[in-house]
């Protein structure tokens, strides 16, 4: 398999969503919040994966706007759980952080795949 930071870095992301989930159920018994951004935070690298084994440009695009569009919930689901005292501001900003280098590399790639579409 080639190599695809794109891939990698979701896979992490994911991971580390999974351990700060866990973080937040085991010490503050909340299940509500943490469970929508586990959903959104790993469902950022599946919909890579995916994109990785679409079937046409246009579903490869789709998949890569799916998961640029679940990068930005992730980073408002961090940002409820900051405020609202279940993360630490560190924990959070720092993966707030990854989740703008994501959505970053995805928005480079919409842009590059729907610019050579329409050529």
């Amino acid at each position: 398999m080639k190599n695809n930071p794109l891939a990698d870095k979701s896979y992490e992301f994911a991971l580390k969503i999974v351990v700060l989930y866990k973080k937040i159920i085991s010490n503050h018994k909340e299940y509500v919040l943490s469970k929508q951004l586990l959903r959104s935070g790993t469902s950022i690298g599946a919909n890579v994966s995916e994109a990785n084994g679409a079937i046409s440009n246009a579903d490869f695009s789709a998949k890569i706007s799916i998961a640029y569009k679940e990068s930005l919930e992730t980073k408002y689901w961090l940002n409820l759980l900051k405020d609202t005292e279940y993360i630490g501001s560190s924990e959070a900003n720092s993966l707030i952080c990854d989740a703008d280098e994501l959505s970053k590399i995805m928005f480079s790639i919409l842009k590059t795949t729907r610019i050579s579409k329409n050529n």
